[in-house]
């Protein structure tokens, strides 16, 4: 080969690697957010699988809630209890926001409900009030709270709207509006405090054969499909005299597509064992995992179970990577499992420095 050809083919082979490095340079950054005892934020590099950071949250441990900024630079976590609110940049612990909930003459409890608004501006709660008399306490009526995420470590509730009991997870749509996990799925325009049903549960009208479901919203972690998803339990019994020994049981999910606010509910899965919490997979919405004391596949389609891998231990909580090909089990105890979405095999784990207890699993994807 003549000189010069040697040389152009190293020129296009140094391009070529340039470009490569350029491409990985420039790749999305996935990381994995989760809380443990005693009180301690830790993001995890997925590319690794490795604790990039631990930031220690003020106060004592809450429920482990976590809500991403829209950037996914920012979480915001529910601590002291669940009384107050911190806000972390994840890229370097710095503490950005502080929200004390609770006050001299009224304590404050808001569960696991935290969220941000579409724009980033603005910080939701649900606060669960008690007024604090000389002689007694009064529950007072639960509201939506409104705090603007710019006051920083001084930030104050701007507006209140009140709202139902019960409500635990909550998120946010596209044209920002907080959907509310309780007793029913609602929605609350946080600028008017206009409620609208998303999906009936508690009150829904399948007639005298369906039992009423039990739903409860502990972990709705969506963010790879952009959706909440709220599991719920129901029987569909041959009579009106409701044997609970014949019943048909089921498991069904309200979905709520987080860009347009509209949902679906329908009872996907024969009951065969509890699971906690639902992911789809990013693929193929119709491919869901379950945790619990089982890892579970499922396909909703089909309303089949495709695979079930008995776990170790209780694990609350899943989330999936971006490209669905890693599962990722926690809550409950000290360490993260971490399997191959299309076969539920182990294929790793990461070991913590305490329990996560009930806390989230999100996943924060930094584009770059």
């Amino acid at each position: 080969m003549k000189l010069k050809n040697v040389l152009k083919s190293a020129g296009v082979l140094g391009a070529v690697g340039l470009g490569s490095l350029a491409s990985q340079a420039m790749a999305d950054q996935e990381f994995l957010l989760t809380i443990t005892r005693p009180n301690q934020l830790h993001v995890i590099d997925m590319s690794s699988n490795t604790i990039a950071r631990t930031c220690d949250i003020p106060g004592p441990f809450g429920t482990g809630s976590i809500a991403l900024s829209p950037d996914n630079t920012h979480a915001y976590v529910l601590s002291n209890g669940t009384k107050d609110v911190y806000g972390f940049d994840i890229r370097n612990c710095d503490i950005t926001f502080k929200a004390e909930q609770s006050s001299p003459t009224e304590q404050v409890i808001s569960m696991q409900s935290i969220a941000v608004s579409a724009d980033g501006k603005e910080l939701y709660t649900v606060q669960n009030p008690i007024k604090k008399l000389s002689d007694r306490f009064e529950v007072e009526q639960p509201r939506l709270a409104v705090f603007n995420i710019k006051d920083g470590m001084d930030a104050k509730v701007v507006r209140t709207f009140p709202v139902d009991r019960r409500i635990t997870k909550i998120a946010v749509t596209d044209e920002n509006e907080v959907i509310l996990g309780g007793a029913d799925l609602k929605g609350i325009n946080p600028k008017t405090g206009e409620v609208r049903m998303v999906s009936k549960l508690a009150s829904w009208e399948k007639g005298p054969l369906w039992l009423p479901p039990d739903a409860f919203a502990m972990h709705s972690q969506g963010e790879q499909m952009h959706e909440y998803i709220m599991p719920y339990v129901t029987a569909k019994f041959d009579s009106e005299d409701w044997n609970f020994e014949t019943a048909e049981w089921w498991w069904g999910i309200s979905r709520v597509d987080l860009k347009t606010g509209k949902a679906t509910r329908d009872e996907v899965l024969p009951f065969q064992f509890i699971i906690f919490n639902f992911v789809a997979d990013p693929r193929n919405p119709d491919i869901l995992y379950g945790s619990f004391n089982t890892l579970s596949k499922h396909d909703i389609s089909k309303k089949e179970t495709l695979i079930v891998h008995d776990m170790p231990h209780t694990y609350y909580d899943l989330n999936i990577s971006g490209d669905g090909k890693t599962l990722y089990v926690g809550g409950t105890s000290s360490d993260i499992s971490i399997h191959d979405s299309d076969t539920l095999e182990k294929i790793g784990s990461i070991q913590l420095t305490g329990d996560m207890s009930t806390s989230d699993l999100r996943v924060a994807t930094i584009r770059n």
